[in-house]
Order: C-alpha cells, then structure tokens, then sequence
C-alpha cells in the first residue's frame, strides 16, 4: 500500500478571476490550450509515485468531477491507487461547509486515518509548476521534520499582501528552520513566498487541526504554520528552485499563459510530460488543427479541433477556435469553441468557452485610440456570449457571461468597463 496520502485543496473560487471562476472553481479553470490547471500537481503527482489522492472540492464541482472522472488519465486506478474526491458535508456532529482549507482536512480526518498514511502531503490545486516530490519527501524524514512546506523566492514588494511569505534558515543544503511565516503581510519579513505544498507527520496534522479547531480558526496559512512555528514545533522550509506560475489573478493567468510561448518558454508542456483527461469535452475525437490559405499562426499554440483563416500572434487557442478571414487576434487566450467573425480584433483577451465576436469587432483596443505596448490591463468576457458585430469594448474590460443581445451598449464599452 502506498505510504504517502496526497489531498489537493481544489474546491475554491476567487473574486481575482473574475468570470472564469463563475461557473468553475479556479483549479479547473482551463490552462494551456488543452488542459486545465489542476492537472499541473496531478501529473506531479503521478510522475512522483504518489498513487492515493482525495481531492477537496466545495465550490461548483460538476466541471472538476467531470475533469478528473476515473482518474485514468493519470494512471490512477488500481488495487491501492486512485482518486477520491470529497465534497463537503453535514452530518449529526457537523452542520457546517468546509470554512478553511484546515477546516476541509479536518473534516475528512476519517478518510485519512483509514488510508493509514506515513505521510501527508497537502497541495494547493491552482499553481503551475514542475516538482517531484520525491526530492521533498527524502527532505522531510532526513531531518524527522513535523511539517515541511515547500517555498520558492519572490521579490519582497511583489509577495506583500498576496503570499504566505517567510524567513527560513539556510542550515541545509535543500532548506532548513522556518524562522517566521505571516500570511499575506504588507511588509513581509522574508522572500520566500509558500507554494502551499505541505508534509505533515500524521500524528501531529490530527494535534495542530484539532487544536485548531478548538480555537475557532480553520486555515492552514493564516493559522496553522504561525502557530506550529510560534511553538517551537520542527518546522522546515523546502527551497524550490523551478518554474513557478500564479494564476490567482487574471493578469496572473494572462501572463502564465504567455510564458508557454517563445522560443525558449519558461513552461515546456512537452518536456514537463503533462497530462489531462482528454475524454473531458471531447478533446481526444476533435479533427486535427487546419490552418487555410490565408491563415497566419505566428508564436502561438493552437489544439485539435481549431480552424486558422485570419491571422493569429502571441496567443493560445483551446480545441474548437476559429478565427476567419481577416480576424485578428493577438496576445490572447481564447478558451473551447471560441468564435471570431471576419475582421474581427482582439489584443490582450481571455476569453470563455462558448462565446462569439461579430464581425469587425474591436475587443482589447484602448477606447482613447493609443494603443501602445501590452499592458496589464487585460479584457475578460465571459462564456456563452454573442458578441454584436462592429462592437468595441476597450481595455480592462470585463464581460460577465450570457449578456442578453438588448443588454450589449451601442456605444460601446470605454476601457476598464464592466458589463453585467
């Protein structure tokens, strides 16, 4: 049986995403023209060894259960391997939802203990990186650790107020003693900001949460690490020195996307071998990309299933896009079944699935007519929407999905608009 009991913290939206989480939680948020973000610490995962893995989910779960369905995809099923995922609950002794991410293991400290784990390895399930953790696991018992979290360095004016940041000694080569942890400070101490990737020794995960739960705080971050460092409990920072994305934000997810592309891109889908279940919409059955005569595809990804007649720069195109002639589209993620009508123009957009730009629509374009060098005002526009032809919507923009056709302004949308 396998010693190691993997959860992956997946179930939550955030108010950064915007309409990509309306609908979806933001680990199943699509990510790299075919996959979605979670499958970034599943294929970790897999390609670590690490066969038993439950996966806490609250918030609109259909999309991530029909992701992950069998758990096939990443090999996960056999006789001691596969994936579980746990919904909340409420029962006789519980009336409550999960209120924290301490709070959704704690609840499910039943799973755990029947699984019997050496080891409890807790993930977040929105964070793009590489990692065996194999290398963090050997870390961890070396050094008989209580926790041992994972951490990867960051400027100390990007971390306030956004990370678990903390100050970790150096008495070993790979890490060493978390000296102080403070969730989202606004003037961080240290430079080293949490992946939330932690190791737990399973009896003290069942002392620290149920101590916890006493005290009425339900978050590991915030919570659980200030408390075990403050204790003097073994607490270890793992220094992680590969490739790390956000995707908490929008510009986050933007500019995570843009480092798949490049010459020599900063995430190589085909080198980190990642996987996805390509039942999930289809995505195995779709017809093989087809770029026309008069299509353009320039620095760009682009999947099965997309039709290429107009031109497309610096972008990622999911199955089912097409872009006619005379469109173009720069700077963008347009996600599944992604419609952009002749003489169409997107900079600098994320779109959702399902959605359609009219014909000479201008989307992303500064409605002050300057349009200089990418910036981080990024336009989102959420699913299932129909874009009116000769529509402008300027930078910034935010489209909420399903707008009705009487709700679409004929002037317009000026920069940094929202339309609800």
């Amino acid at each position: 049986m396998p010693s190691t009991l993997a959860m992956i913290l997946a179930g939550g939206r955030v108010d950064e995403l915007g309409v990509l989480t309306h609908y979806r939680p933001k680990s199943a948020v699509p990510f790299g023209g075919f996959a979605r973000v979670i499958d970034f610490p599943l294929t970790n995962l897999m390609r670590s060894g690490i066969e038993r893995i439950a996966i806490l989910s609250q918030y609109r779960s259909y999309s991530l259960i029909n992701h992950i369905g069998t758990g096939a995809a990443w090999d996960m099923i056999g006789r001691y391997r596969g994936i579980s995922i746990l919904p909340p609950f409420k029962d006789y002794e519980n009336p409550h939802w999960y209120r924290g991410s301490a709070d959704a293991v704690h609840q499910n400290l039943d799973f755990v203990r029947y699984h019997r784990p050496s080891e409890i390895l807790i993930l977040s399930g929105d964070h793009i990186y590489e990692m065996d953790y194999r290398d963090m696991l050997r870390f961890h018992h070396e050094h008989d650790a209580d926790l041992t979290a994972a951490f990867v360095t960051v400027k100390k004016e990007e971390a306030a107020n956004r990370f678990g940041v903390a100050e970790i000694g150096d008495e070993y080569s790979e890490g060493g003693t978390v000296l102080s942890y403070e969730e989202k400070p606004a003037e961080p101490k240290g430079e080293w900001a949490s992946l939330t990737v932690f190791c737990f020794k399973p009896e003290v995960l069942y002392k620290v949460l149920q101590k916890n739960q006493a005290d009425g705080s339900y978050e590991f971050g915030r919570d659980i690490i200030p408390m075990m460092v403050q204790e003097g409990m073994k607490v270890l920072g793992y220094k992680f020195q590969g490739y790390w994305g956000y995707t908490r934000t929008v510009k986050e997810y933007w500019q995570t996307s843009m480092d798949l592309l490049g010459p020599d891109p900063l995430i190589d889908l085909e080198k980190w071998g990642i996987r996805t279940n390509l039942e999930h919409r289809d995505i195995r059955d779709c017809q093989p990309l087809k770029v026309g005569s008069h299509g353009v595809l320039d620095n760009s990804l682009a999947y099965n299933g997309c039709i290429i007649d107009g031109t497309v720069k610096n972008s990622i195109l999911f199955p089912g896009v097409r872009v006619e002639q005379g469109a173009v589209v720069e700077d963008s993620v347009l996600f599944f079944n992604t419609l952009v009508k002749k003489g169409g123009q997107l900079r600098q957009v994320v779109c959702d699935v399902n959605t359609t730009f009219g014909a000479h629509t201008q989307v992303g374009f500064s409605s002050t007519g300057i349009n200089d060098q990418v910036n981080d005002r990024v336009t989102v526009v959420g699913w299932n929407n129909n874009v009116p032809d000769n529509m402008k919507i300027g930078r910034g923009c935010l489209v909420a999905p399903g707008i009705k056709e009487d709700k679409w302004p004929q002037k317009g949308l000026e920069d940094m608009e929202e339309l609800q």
